[in-house]
């Protein structure tokens, strides 16, 4: 793997850099600690700049009229935008603009015309629906909620838990249970409009983080056959891609939060003064910021070996799991470190020290538990399949 960047990658990062160093950390001085968006007035502003940057949207690919930025490079930038206090959960207040689900770019041309091409115009917004109170980490079992087939309709009944943004969305992909006698091969998704009758926002649920997630429950919900995303039954095989695709940016967010929180320890050892020498001069001190590197580069290393095998169209399945284990509990050992090197301000809110060690507490869990991702990767050494 090169390492090295090209001119156009070096100019993509150099422009995301100075947009979050001059552009987006001055505006977090006058907001909340835990805030979570900005000023509309803000917001509308700085969407302009990185639409006349080239950059908005960088998920959608050129022949919906997106950059099209490869999977390296929007690893790379994933990275760059989530250093500022809000960074890891609202990289950049989302001024960059996100695109609908990638599943909907398999979908059927009625399921394009009606959910992705509107989401990539913006006039709609989805969620994911994947996980249940009675577990997440193996939906091929713990996915109870069901659908019945009733001529050209699908009845469900059921529910879902920790899905971010569905009390806003327009739309959700969400997973069911099609045929009880299977496993993976029994689980179909479902494009489902939020204001169909039986779709209910059950709670929104307070989380670590700034922001909540929400329960929903489905009560003999009718669901057109044609919103079937994929195959019938093809369900699991569609979130899991998903789900590894999503694990690399979602893991480089992590090494940006890491490098933000390093930059800050750093200048403060050479700053803080105690019993009449600086902090830097401290072995102590020293020995956590070199421990901070090491986490940062293996970090950065492995996120890049598994965009890279991804976008050359290499099986990384091990790669994106590693990364995501990786980064999310190494991210997380840089901040209590740098904590510790604050010493009492690092828990005050003056700091945003004390959110990114809430928030990536969470990292550990979200989009497969560390616990989860080391299960993948023995599964893969030792080339045995898990059941179904």
């Amino acid at each position: 793997m090169d390492l090295e960047l090209d001119e156009a990658q070096k100019l993509i990062i150099e422009n995301v850099r100075r947009f979050i160093r001059e552009e987006i950390r001055p505006l977090e001085a006058d907001l909340d600690p835990d805030a979570y968006s900005l000023h509309p007035e803000d917001r509308e502003r700085l969407v302009g700049m990185v639409k006349d940057m080239g950059l908005y949207q960088m998920d959608i690919p050129t022949e919906y009229g997106g950059p099209g930025v490869d999977t390296v490079t929007r690893t790379l930038v994933a990275e760059e935008l989530s250093q500022h206090n809000a960074g890891l959960y609202a990289a950049a207040y989302g001024v960059f603009g996100s695109g609908p689900p990638g599943q909907l770019y398999g979908g059927s041309d009625y399921l394009k015309e009606n959910y992705l091409l509107p989401g990539i115009r913006g006039e709609k917004h989805g969620f994911f629906g994947l996980s249940e109170p009675s577990g997440g980490s193996d939906p091929a079992r713990a996915i109870q909620t069901r659908g019945v087939r009733d001529g050209d309709e699908w009845v469900i009944n059921g529910s879902k838990l920790w899905n971010s943004g569905a009390d806003t969305a327009d739309y959700g992909i969400v997973y069911v249970r099609t045929d009880p006698e299977k496993g993976r091969q029994g689980i179909t998704a479902f494009v489902v409009d939020t204001d169909t009758p039986g779709f209910r926002v059950e709670r929104l649920v307070q989380v670590l983080r700034a922001h909540y997630t929400t329960e929903l429950s489905f009560t003999d919900m009718r669901v057109p056959h044609d919103h079937i995303l994929g195959e019938e039954g093809g369900g699991f095989a569609l979130a899991s891609g998903q789900l590894a695709d999503n694990r690399i940016p979602y893991s480089s967010a992590c090494i940006g939060v890491a490098v933000y929180a390093n930059e800050l320890a750093v200048d403060w050892a050479k700053q803080r003064v105690t019993f009449g020498e600086p902090l830097a001069n401290r072995q102590a001190i020293q020995w956590m910021l070199v421990d901070n590197e090491i986490d940062i580069r293996t970090s950065r290393w492995i996120a890049l070996d598994a965009a890279a095998k991804a976008q050359r169209g290499e099986p990384f399945r091990f790669e994106s799991s590693m990364a995501k284990l990786i980064c999310t509990e190494g991210a997380g050992r840089v901040v209590d470190r740098c904590m510790q090197i604050f010493g009492g301000l690092g828990m005050a809110k003056e700091l945003p020290l004390e959110r990114w060690y809430r928030e990536l507490r969470i990292r550990r869990v979200g989009e497969g538990p560390s616990e989860v991702q080391r299960i993948v990767m023995a599964r893969d050494i030792l080339n045995v399949r898990s059941g179904s």
